[in-house]
């Protein structure tokens, strides 16, 4: 492919894409494609680790790949394409699955997370065995940097352990991946809760601004986000929720919250929420015309060509691993 370094992410297709994945995520790799050789993935074998919808993840798998065209994924630059259409990514899984421990799997913080609302008995296994199909996917194509929060750090370090016991074991066989997590790297809050993150499958639908909100639903969600005491606008720890709203504000306005403070000196919440609401829309409405203009028909023919573009280095990175584990090809 590239003398350049290799990058892999993805994002499942459940829930509602919101402005938090584009600027904790999809932003970044926009600025990374040009200097790394880019592998970029709709997830969906990892979304149905949860029970799903089967025509809704068709659509929201169409979707994923639109958002990430309309946002500024060039796959002149980058592959993409849907996880389910390399069987690679399964295959290594199960063998990787051969050395992982379940001692390991259960420290998983997500997993804990997810299984804490319910006895942890009557979760699927593929939700426990996530992160080793999240390795498996890091490690097929040789990938030397992995773009993710820092709620997935974990998961890389397991790609990492696994990555380094296979070689041990069989020989050097994988590169061994980095986290790489943006120092900047903004965490974008709940609207309802700023002591949590913004998730794509909260409850609410006034936890999250989504890609495909429009103006109207856009200018409503802000005008109800959580604020704390008092009117004056200040960007401050102790004042979590109005820090999330600025840390919004600037990413889409590219003011620094301290201009953005001495913009609304002697002025309320009211100013600054019917003003952030417009510059969120400013963002979003373009946006979203791009996204419109993208055809069910051109998405399909990216997604097969990013398979076409990946499957030989899947294809090959697998076959060493069968003949290293002592299968017969």
């Amino acid at each position: 492919m590239s003398d350049k370094k290799r990058i892999f992410s993805g994002i499942q297709p459940s829930g509602n894409l919101h402005i938090g994945n584009y600027l904790g995520a999809i932003s970044n790799w926009i600025k990374l494609q040009d200097e790394f050789d880019s592998i970029f993935c709709v997830v969906d074998s990892h979304a149905i680790t949860v029970p799903q919808d089967p025509e809704t993840l068709r659509k929201k798998t169409l979707e994923i790949a639109k958002i990430y065209l309309a946002a500024g994924i060039d796959p002149k630059k980058s592959s993409i394409f849907i996880q389910s259409h390399v069987p690679e990514h399964a295959e290594l899984m199960w063998i990787l699955n051969t050395l992982v421990k379940m001692s390991e799997l259960e420290k998983m913080t997500q997993f804990k997370d997810k299984a804490q609302n319910g006895n942890s008995e009557s979760v699927a296994v593929g939700l426990f065995d996530y992160p080793v199909l999240m390795a498996a996917d890091i490690l097929l194509y040789g990938t030397e940097i992995v773009p993710v929060g820092e709620d997935q750090k974990q998961h890389v370090e397991l790609a990492r352990d696994l990555a380094k016991r296979f070689n041990h074991k069989f020989g050097e066989t994988f590169i061994i991946p980095k986290a790489f997590i943006k120092e900047e790297g903004m965490r974008v809050m709940g609207l309802d809760d700023p002591t949590k993150k913004m998730s794509k499958s909260a409850a609410s639908e006034y936890n999250y601004i989504s890609l495909t909100d429009d103006v109207e639903t856009v200018k409503r969600k802000i005008k109800k986000a959580v604020t704390d005491s008092g009117s004056e606008i200040i960007y401050a720890d102790e004042k979590p929720a109005l820090k999330n709203l600025i840390n919004i504000y600037a990413s889409f306005s590219g003011k620094s919250p301290k201009e953005i403070r001495t913009l609304y000196v002697g002025k309320g919440y009211g100013d600054f929420k019917t003003d952030l609401a417009q510059v969120i829309n400013s963002f979003l409405t373009p946006f979203q015309e791009k996204l419109n203009a993208i055809s069910d028909e051109d998405v399909r023919e990216i997604l097969r060509a990013g398979a076409e573009k990946v499957k030989p280095i899947a294809k090959a990175k697998l076959e060493e691993v069968k003949k290293k584990v002592g299968f017969i090809l």
